[in-house]
């Protein structure tokens, strides 16, 4: 068994203000992929200044999007009790299936305001975005939430708040494939032109099944537990996302072969 090492989720106290390492982890992979979409802005016709603005809207995706999934997937009985909840941010509540529609919507909002094909902006979104989910899994991590099922494996932690057995490190198995090998294939894939849509199907078939697999290890949401057919609600809305990355990128490859 390996010791939980405590870090405190404070990363900088100033009298009343706190900064939590949660949130510097999403500015540091905002921050990197700003810093690598300008590399790569030419590619779509983008300016410099332009990867500003859609960083801006990335990110009102990603906390809206988060925020409001994280309700409807997981506490719609608690947003009907009390609707003003769904507001309360500093309480803490994101999920990543809703982040990913605010982000859909704030590309397509972006692409139709600068002229910008939607699909093809999408695929030059989708390489950055494993950089912000990592390093969220590394928030989480430190937050000592989010934790993994019940273990014996030598690698196994004893989390505060999560009783005395040995529990899977699931945050940091989230980190290594949604966060580095998805990151990592998406950039290899990215180097080369391919038919517009395969990067962002390949993306949702590497998160959706990086995830699926991932949630055997995750300890399910308390009030939720196991759903349909012993499945996760992590596991049930990555399906969909599997099906839908399989569909986009025979659609991509098809219609470029007819196009050739």
């Amino acid at each position: 068994m390996l010791t939980y090492p405590a870090i405190n989720p404070v990363a900088i106290s100033l009298g009343p203000l706190q900064v939590h390492w949660y949130g510097l982890t999403y500015l540091v992979g905002f921050a990197l992929a700003w810093w690598l979409a300008r590399q790569r802005a030419h590619r779509i016709g983008l300016t410099k200044e332009q990867i500003g603005d859609l960083l801006f809207y990335t990110a009102l995706g990603v906390i809206l999007g988060g925020r409001f999934g994280y309700a409807l997937f997981y506490h719609f009985d608690r947003v009907l009790a009390d609707p003003l909840w769904l507001f309360k941010v500093w309480e803490g509540g994101m999920a990543f299936h809703g982040g990913f529609i605010g982000v859909a919507l704030a590309v397509w909002f972006f692409a139709r305001k600068h002229k910008v094909n939607w699909i093809e902006l999408g695929d030059f979104v989708a390489p950055f975005t494993p950089l912000g989910l990592g390093l969220g899994r590394i928030g989480n991590f430190i937050n000592g939430e989010l934790w993994g099922r019940v273990t014996d494996s030598p690698w196994g932690m004893v989390f505060p708040g999560a009783g005395l057995d040995p529990r899977h490190p699931s945050q940091l198995y989230q980190f290594a494939l949604e966060g580095l090998v998805l990151f990592a294939l998406l950039w290899w894939f990215s180097k080369q032109p391919r038919p517009a849509g395969s990067v962002s199907g390949l993306f949702l078939i590497g998160y959706g099944l990086f995830r699926f697999l991932v949630e055997f290890t995750r300890e399910p949401d308390a009030h939720l537990g196991l759903l349909l057919g012993g499945l996760s609600m992590g596991q049930l809305l990555s399906l969909p996302m599997i099906i839908l990355g399989l569909g986009l990128m025979v659609f991509s490859y098809r219609r470029a072969a007819k196009a050739s």
